[in-house]
């Protein structure tokens, strides 16, 4: 692994030009870095390296049963990572992000990567936070954590970070205190009707103003489908 540095201080101009390409080299190497998000810092990884998705899950101490998200750039990479993607899922997409609401769609079978046991989906969020997505388009879509030890409070400033992941990540970026936002809003999109699986920033009445059948955490599924694969357990508060 790369040698762990001082936290880069992305409020400083050169710093944060830095911070991002050592980003960039410390993905490329298989390695972690901790990162700041519009909610709280995640920790993150190659999405497509199944070493670096398995380094992160050992960092947090936390299974295979619980895979994490993976965070993009730019919207347009949805239609790369995900099939089948409902047009209710794509106006939730046009309306909510970048920001705090998390898509969880079937997973591009073609792709060769391994974020743990999926069931064949995956969960997507844009980040509204503008260094978080230029490192994003640099690298290339994250598996990306709360930057906190399975069972502990999530990571609001980069000592927080620090303390809980110490030397498993190589580079770090300190942007500030984070943790003003919510968790994010997960909506499962594989489902039809589609289904909040986590509360959080996004509230349900806000995405019934885009998709109005939007099913609620504890409604009950007037289909009775009990083939949706889709689960909010273990995606980390992000």
């Amino acid at each position: 692994m790369t040698n762990v540095t001082h936290p880069f201080d992305a409020q400083d101009p050169q710093q944060r030009t830095a911070a991002i390409a050592a980003a960039v080299k410390a993905i490329g190497q298989k390695d972690l870095i901790v990162l700041p998000t519009d909610t709280v810092y995640g920790v993150g990884a190659d999405a497509f390296s199944p070493q670096g998705v398995a380094v992160l899950l050992a960092a947090k101490g936390r299974s295979r049963q619980s895979p994490p998200p993976v965070l993009i750039g730019d919207m347009q990479v949805l239609d790369a990572l995900a099939v089948e993607v409902p047009d209710t899922a794509r106006q939730l997409a046009q309306r909510f992000w970048p920001g705090a609401l998390t898509l969880v769609c079937h997973a591009q079978p073609s792709l060769s990567w391994d974020l743990g046991e999926t069931r064949g989906t995956v969960a997507l969020r844009q980040p509204d936070d503008e260094l978080a997505r230029h490192i994003l388009r640099e690298t290339g879509p994250l598996a990306v954590s709360s930057a906190n030890r399975h069972g502990q409070p999530a990571a609001t400033t980069i000592e927080d970070a620090q303390r809980a992941l110490g030397e498993s990540v190589a580079v770090y970026i300190n942007d500030g205190l984070r943790g003003h936002q919510q968790a994010s809003t997960i909506v499962d999109c594989t489902a039809t009707p589609h289904r909040v699986l986590r509360s959080g920033a996004i509230t349900i009445q806000d995405l019934r103003g885009i998709v109005p059948e939007v099913l609620d955490i504890n409604d009950p599924d007037p289909t009775e489908d009990e083939d949706s694969t889709a689960s909010s357990e273990g995606t980390a508060s992000l």
